[in-house]
């Protein structure tokens, strides 16, 4: 069988308050048809957080899975960088 290559992203955490759940805004820049502008795309993606480790504010890395919810198809492959608490 042939290695099927998942998709990762990385991203800001900007939600994480429901449980083994996170909300990660991952951005893009696309440049416009027509005025050639550079431009910034978002999208927020639903991730599984096993262990409830990732807070708000966390660069994280995810990767895609098969479905585990409704809108949950991604799991947390690692913490990039932690925020500071003050």
């Amino acid at each position: 069988m042939t290695d099927k290559r998942t998709r990762t992203e990385t991203g800001r955490v900007i939600s994480s308050s429901r449980d083994k759940t996170i909300t990660v805004l991952v951005e893009r820049k696309v440049k416009h048809p027509l005025y050639k502008k550079i431009i910034r795309r978002s999208t927020k993606l639903h991730a599984h957080d096993q262990e409830n480790i990732c807070s708000s504010g966390d660069l994280v890395t995810i990767q895609e899975c098969k479905p585990i919810s409704k809108s949950k198809s991604w799991n947390l492959l690692k913490i990039e960088q932690k925020t500071q608490e003050i």
